[in-house]
């Protein structure tokens, strides 16, 4: 993950237990400290020792940075830390869940940058959340319902709705018509990343959608296996195509016993 200035080592060391004696702006630089010099593995350990409520309120400052690594890393770590606060006290992660959903509401007066990416992220690390959330998220994606217009926001949300298909896929297949439009977007990140859900959810009804974007050569920057990587359109298609076509095979040949 490529990194602003690093901080010393010797200060990420000091022990965790003493970020309950850092003001907000000492725990906002530690946490940023720790996100932008420590792989990720390490740094979601460092910031798992710290208090989750402590560390909530900094990770929402990160989720508005223009510094792409450091903002993607601020969400698969808000990921973390919530669904541990939710183990420890479910109405408290609940909170943090009721702020997302206010900071992509008009009424908030901002934008709500990084909000349907953190919360795709905090329902894949935890089921009971998810159990409770995943129709609100997929609410965005509905026009009958809180229908995100900015295509900004269609990005984040995209991207939120394939983290919880990758890890609870049952809970988004109501999503799969609401997001048949995405694969004709104007913008590659939406037609990408919806091409991905699609293949996730093994969507047949999206093949011919999918094939003909096969051809589609438009390259776009997403966050991967805690990495920014690049990726094309044709190939996120493809690959979705590969997906169907395997669930397909699996559900003849299990016909095929049954006979």
């Amino acid at each position: 993950m490529a990194s602003v200035k690093q901080a010393p080592r010797s200060r990420l060391k000091t022990s965790a237990a003493d970020s309950s004696t850092f003001s907000g702006r000492q725990l906002k630089t530690r946490v940023r400290d720790i996100l932008t010099s420590l792989e990720m593995t390490r740094a979601l350990d460092a910031l798992y020792q710290m208090p989750p409520r402590r560390v909530i309120n900094p990770l929402f400052s990160l989720l508005y940075q223009g510094d792409d690594p450091l903002r993607w890393a601020a969400i698969t770590a808000m990921g973390r830390v919530v669904a541990r606060l939710a183990d420890e006290d479910r109405e408290a992660a609940r909170v943090v869940m009721r702020r997302l959903m206010w900071n992509l509401n008009d009424e908030s007066g901002g934008i709500g940058w990084g909000s349907p990416e953190a919360m795709g992220e905090i329902l894949a690390c935890h089921e009971g959340l998810a159990e409770e959330y995943a129709p609100i998220l997929i609410s965005y994606a509905r026009e009958d319902g809180n229908y995100l217009e900015y295509e900004m926001l269609q990005r984040g949300l995209l991207w939120g709705i394939a983290r919880l298909a990758q890890a609870r896929p049952r809970l988004v297949q109501d999503a799969v018509p609401h997001l048949m439009a995405c694969l004709k977007s104007g913008d590659p990140v939406v037609r990408g990343m919806a091409a991905s859900v699609m293949g996730l959810l093994e969507a047949q009804a999206a093949r011919k959608a999918l094939e003909l974007l096969t051809a589609d050569d438009a390259e776009f920057q997403t966050w991967a296996d805690s990495r920014l990587v690049k990726r094309r359109v044709k190939d996120m298609a493809k690959t979705a195509i590969e997906r169907l076509s395997a669930s397909e095979s699996n559900r003849s040949n299990r016909k095929g016993g049954l006979s």
